[in-house]
């Protein structure tokens, strides 16, 4: 809100590729509730969880990030967007192949 005319698209793309890290995390713990997937290394998460690039640590260093240096906001939102963007790649191919995996052995 500082600078809309520089900051505007910066900032959709950065809400862009939070939506999408948390639609593919929730996807995924949807799906693995379905097929009853067992959750071995988070015991005590109430769902699946896979991991990714981007987490809560990683997201709010960026936050710090950019209360410290909001001149360079264009800059940290598409290095952070673009991490979001592997972990949204990561987990969509890693729940797909962990899908497809359970499914060929039942």
């Amino acid at each position: 809100m500082a600078n809309p005319a520089q900051n505007a698209i910066a900032g959709a793309l950065l809400l862009a590729a939070f939506i999408g890290t948390g639609s593919s995390f929730l996807a995924f713990a949807i799906s693995a509730e379905k097929f009853q997937l067992d959750k071995p290394q988070f015991k005590y998460k109430s769902f699946y969880y896979l991991n990714g690039l981007t987490e809560g640590t990683e997201t709010i260093a960026l936050f710090i990030a950019l209360c410290i240096w909001p001149q360079h906001f264009v800059l940290l939102a598409g290095i952070f967007a673009t991490a979001c963007a592997i972990t949204i790649f990561t987990r969509i191919h890693g729940g797909y192949h962990t899908l497809k995996q359970l499914e060929s052995t039942k």
